[in-house]
């Protein structure tokens, strides 16, 4: 579908949605916007089932950096959703004794 896709229409199809296994978020949802859902614990599960076109949903862009390029999958434009998509900040503490490490340089 080309240019803007509706909410409305989004609601008529499948949405792929990575499920969090802790109580941290038990009862909230982020970002789901159909009534149709599959869900899934793992990110590469749900990478294959978009690859496969057996639905849609949000994929971190480094996972489908390629995908993307290559165009075996589609940026959806969404109604209300912000060019880009939508940005979750995140923060860390540790203590100053022990700094993190390379993980945490990038």
């Amino acid at each position: 579908m080309p240019g803007i896709v509706p909410k409305a229409e989004l609601a008529k199809h499948i949405q792929l949605v990575l499920t969090d296994r802790s109580e941290l978020s038990a009862g909230r949802e982020f970002g789901v916007m159909s009534p149709n859902t599959w869900r899934f614990a793992d990110l590469g599960a749900k990478h294959a089932f978009l690859l496969n076109g057996l639905g849609w949903g949000s994929m971190p862009f480094l996972a489908v950096k390629e995908d993307l390029a290559s165009r075996r999958l589609q940026e959806l434009t969404i109604e209300d959703v912000p060019e880009g998509g939508f940005v979750m900040p995140m923060s860390a503490v540790y203590p100053s004794g022990a700094p993190p490490g390379p993980a945490a340089d990038g």
